[in-house]
This record gives C-alpha cells, sequence and structure tokens, in this order.
C-alpha cells in the first residue's frame, strides 16, 4: 500500500515517544501489504473498526492512540485522516476528518 500523509505520523509519534515503536511497525506493515479489502485487513489487524467509505480505526499501543485511515483499496492507497489519544479521538467524527 501506498501511504499517504506519513508526516502525520512523524509528528505524533515526536509528541508522544512511546508510540514511535508501535506506529512505525504499522506503517512498515501497512507499506508491506496488498489489502484489496477491508476484510485483508482484518486478517492482520482482528481487532480494527470498518467505517463507511473505506475507513478503518486502528488501536495502537494497547489501544493508548487510535489511527484512522480511508483506503482507496483499488489504488492500494491508504490517507492517514487522524492519529491521537482516546480522549482527542472521542472529540472527533472518524467517518468525516480528513486531518486535526
Amino acid at each position: 500500500m501506498r501511504i499517504i500523509a506519513q508526516e502525520t505520523l512523524a509528528k505524533f509519534w515526536r509528541k508522544h515517544p512511546d508510540s514511535a515503536v508501535p506506529l512505525g511497525s504499522w506503517l512498515k506493515l501497512a507499506k508491506e501489504s496488498k489489502w484489496k479489502n477491508s476484510n485483508d485487513v482484518k486478517e492482520i489487524y482482528p481487532y480494527v473498526s470498518v467505517l463507511s467509505n473505506n475507513r478503518v480505526v486502528f488501536n495502537i499501543k494497547g489501544n493508548d492512540y487510535r489511527l484512522v485511515v480511508a483506503f482507496a483499496f483499488n489504488a492500494g492507497v491508504g490517507y492517514i485522516c487522524f492519529v491521537g489519544t482516546h480522549q482527542e479521538y472521542d472529540k472527533i467524527d472518524a467517518n468525516t476528518i480528513w486531518d486535526y
């Protein structure tokens, strides 16, 4: 997968250093993946939440953080829409957010 807005992750892990390894692992795995649909994602990450419009919410670092990615599976692209703490996630609409 081609992952767009990777700098969003880098900014976040600079602010929250304990997220760097889990987010880095997610990024590496996502870039190496050839996901064709959300079911493919769930095979690797069984506890994701699949939302409308091919958006997927990942629990990061034992559910300390949330990552929202919008996928264009047919194009092999994922766009980082949001990464944040649980408190920050609770304040957004994961179905519509594109950036924060």
